[in-house]
């Protein structure tokens, strides 16, 4: 068997990516295929560590553009990674993979605290993490949690998947044909150019801590393998690039 290219990886998980075309809620047939996935990587010995996001059931954003103050809606936001990540351990424990959920808001009664020692075990001895509820605070992202935590547990990559695009392009694939995929960018390229990658804040904490970010889509069957195996697809976001930013 070919020898993973990582040994300790964040896989960053929209909510939207649960609820598959529904767009909301969460699709049983989607999580257990995720599930699956996370499974056959876990078990070529890779340390997997899970941040979902919520949207599919709350957006804390649109909570506060109804007139909703912002911290409150943000901490909706949290409560709905929370529930996300319950159903996305139950699809990995069936399948008889262990697990712990941590959440950085606490509820002991259905998932352990964030204690970064404790994570760091816990993936040491071959359980999948998944860290929910965001950093635990209003006005940051599940983007700046993944960067966070793949930083506080000295994670080699972020695995962002997506459910409607296979990478970074120049502009929205589904609006615009003529949009060209990027293979490698820099996170002053994300950030300078606005693009639609991860804000702005978790762009920074992962060039401040060179972790690389690899974009890729998370709705064809074994790509989170084919990336942790390294194989050359999606788009990569790194510190630096050794060339300017490249597009196929």
């Amino acid at each position: 068997m070919t020898k993973p290219k990582y040994k300790r990886v964040v896989l960053k998980l929209s909510g939207e990516a649960l609820a598959g075309e529904q767009g909301y809620g969460i699709n049983p047939k989607i999580i257990k295929s995720i599930a699956g996935q996370i499974k056959e990587v876990a078990e070529m010995g890779v340390e997997v560590a899970v941040v979902v996001g919520g949207g599919n059931i709350w957006r804390g954003k649109v909570g506060s553009e109804m007139g909703m103050d912002r911290a409150t809606a943000d901490y909706m936001g949290m409560l709905a990674t929370v529930m996300n990540s319950l159903a996305l351990q139950d699809s990995l424990e069936q399948l008889g993979i262990g697990t712990r959920v941590q959440t950085s808001i606490e509820m002991r009664q259905v998932a352990e605290p964030y204690i970064r020692r404790r994570a760091i075990r816990h993936l040491e001895k071959k359980r999948v993490v998944i860290f929910a509820g965001g950093t635990g605070n209003p006005y940051f992202s599940t983007d700046t949690t993944a960067a966070l935590r793949a930083a506080e547990i000295e994670a080699e990559v972020i695995l962002m998947a997506k459910n409607n695009v296979d990478g970074v392009y120049t502009a929205d694939p589904l609006k615009d044909k003529s949009a060209k995929k990027f293979d490698e960018l820099s996170f002053l390229d994300v950030i300078k150019d606005g693009l639609q990658v991860m804000d702005s804040t978790a762009s920074s904490l992962c060039m401040d801590n060179d972790i690389p970010l690899i974009v890729f889509s998370i709705m064809e069957e074994g790509n989170i393998k084919k990336v942790v195996l390294g194989e050359n697809i999606g788009t990569v976001v790194r510190g630096k690039t050794n060339d300017k930013a490249s597009n196929r």
